[in-house]
């Protein structure tokens, strides 16, 4: 047998049941996928499960405003992917007439779709006989073809490219890169691979050559960069004092409790009294330390202290600053652990 018909009848067989494989609904795809960037599938499910209630379609999602989409994606991170897909609907709406795309060169030209999430749309929704290339589609075919080189680089991706359009069947090409995806998720993982069940080992290079642990190649990744920050819980009439975040940057347009970066963390205290007044024109007390997180993104991790802090004296607040009760009945999407201390005190 060849190897998409091997690696068929084992997806027909245990594939998983995913809320988004339900129907062919090109919108409800291109949410999934938008998702399980970096994020692993038990953990998406709630969150798609709620999104498609809130946003059954494409046009409910246009007409949403940012504040409320980023409240729906809060926890899943990387928030510039709720952004895009709020952008990429807007345009599906505005330049397509509310009909998404078929193929993949103009579903890639939407705002955050890159080549893998246009080749799943158009493969799965459509059957285009695209391929959807993804870290565990590099992982499979270095190891099926014991390809040494380094899956990060351009020539490596071409290679496996050209390897899956060579197998990739004609009639099934959905099926075929989800088959791909569940082996990779299931079967082909990326330590310790279980490859006594894997319906492709007769067929694999690496297994024959027993190297398959140390397949895919790929550089050593960087530790996060470390940064120390202080947060100020300042009270005032049963109100919390709160900001939103920049337009740009790391979890953009989020809100969060009034925070400085430490260059010296046992200077805590002084450097959040020194910045609440700097920055904020208001004067607190700075008190004991209420919680503690450490919260890892891709590229850094914060090590963040929140404290209480009663308010005594302040000025007019700025642009994006504000006064927050436990009352108000709009809840604002948060920053990064601000969220857990938000829910503590009964603001989310």
């Amino acid at each position: 047998m060849t190897l998409s018909t091997q690696l068929l009848n084992w997806y027909y067989e245990n594939a998983r049941d995913l809320p988004w494989r339900k129907d062919k609904d090109a919108y409800k795809i291109w949410v999934s996928e938008i998702m399980l960037q970096q994020t692993r599938v038990e953990a998406v499910k709630d969150y798609y499960q709620r999104w498609i209630e809130r946003f059954p379609t494409l046009e409910v999602l246009a007409e949403a405003s940012e504040q409320e989409v980023l409240k729906y994606w809060q926890g899943l991170g990387y928030y510039t992917r709720a952004r895009n897909l709020l952008a990429g609907v807007r345009e599906v709406c505005a330049t397509y007439g509310g009909e998404m795309p078929n193929d993949e060169r103009t579903i890639q030209r939407l705002p955050g779709v890159g080549e893998y999430t246009a080749g799943a749309i158009a493969s799965i929704a459509y059957d285009r006989r695209t391929p959807a290339i993804d870290g565990n589609v590099l992982r499979i075919f270095s190891r099926l073809f014991c390809l040494d080189g380094d899956i990060t680089k351009q020539a490596t991706k071409r290679e496996v490219d050209h390897l899956v359009r060579q197998h990739m069947p004609y009639n099934c090409p959905g099926d075929f890169n989800q088959a791909l995806m569940d082996l990779g998720a299931t079967v082909c993982i990326p330590r310790n691979p279980r490859c006594q069940m894997c319906p492709l080992a007769n067929l694999c290079e690496g297994y024959a050559r027993e190297v398959q642990d140390t397949l895919p190649v790929r550089p050593v990744k960087k530790e996060p960069l470390l940064i120390h920050l202080a947060a100020g819980l300042v009270l005032r009439d049963g109100q919390y004092l709160v900001r939103r975040r920049p337009e740009r940057g790391l979890l953009a347009g989020m809100w969060e409790f009034p925070t400085v970066e430490l260059t010296e963390k046992r200077f805590a205290v002084e450097s959040l009294k020194e910045g609440l007044q700097n920055e904020f024109g208001q004067e607190a007390t700075v008190g004991k330390r209420e919680f503690h997180y450490i919260h890892t993104f891709s590229h850094r991790k914060w090590d963040i202290s929140f404290y209480h802090c009663q308010w005594f004296a302040g000025s007019e607040l700025l642009e994006g600053v504000r006064w927050l009760s436990s009352t108000e009945g709009n809840p604002l999407p948060w920053a990064g652990p601000h969220h857990k201390v938000a829910l503590a005190l009964g603001l989310a």
